[in-house]
């Protein structure tokens, strides 16, 4: 577990974790579908149960963020590469949620974890070009625009966004 405030936490993802991330998904699948292309898959509490298992059977470095002990987003590393030591930090919170600074204290503390125990030498994070609150978070904590990559993701209704490509090395990473 990583504390980011006195009520804000970082838990590391379990199979307990599958009612709590599956019943935000569907409080909250208006708003997050806009961004997340998997939203509109998650049709039942399976979907998100074997997710959450793949995310355990790969050893991944994934969280569910608590506030309170309510559950209110996920946040994590992505395509981790180990010979490169480089991965992507992805993220999301519910709408309640937004505008409070976790997402961007959760993003530094995985920063630090990412520099010093898993000794990692870039971090990047990709956004939708129009997802301003998204792309707020690695332009607040000094990551460097590399480029857009073009219709770099999938999203809902057939329709293709382009990414904002961020990057931070360790030796930029500022405490």
């Amino acid at each position: 577990m990583i504390e980011i405030t006195k009520t804000i936490v970082l838990r590391p993802t379990t199979l307990e974790s599958t009612s709590d991330i599956y019943e935000a998904i569907i409080s909250n699948r208006n708003y997050l579908r806009t961004w997340l292309p998997f939203i509109d898959s998650t049709i039942d509490k399976s979907y998100t149960q074997a997710y959450v298992q793949s995310v355990i059977d790969n050893e991944e470095v994934q969280y569910s963020i608590y506030d309170s002990n309510k559950f209110i987003g996920r946040i994590g590393f992505n395509h981790m590469d180990s010979v490169n030591h480089k991965a992507e930090i992805g993220y999301w919170i519910i709408e309640e949620a937004q505008g409070k600074g976790i997402i961007t204290k959760s993003v530094k503390e995985l920063l630090m974890l990412a520099f010093t125990d898993l000794n990692l030498n870039k971090i990047v994070i990709k956004a939708g070009v129009e997802n301003t609150k998204s792309r707020s978070i690695p332009e607040r904590l000094g990551f460097t625009l590399e480029g857009i990559e073009r219709d770099g993701e999938l999203l809902v209704d057939n329709k293709y966004t382009d990414l904002a490509v961020y990057g931070l090395l360790k030796r930029e990473f500022k405490v």
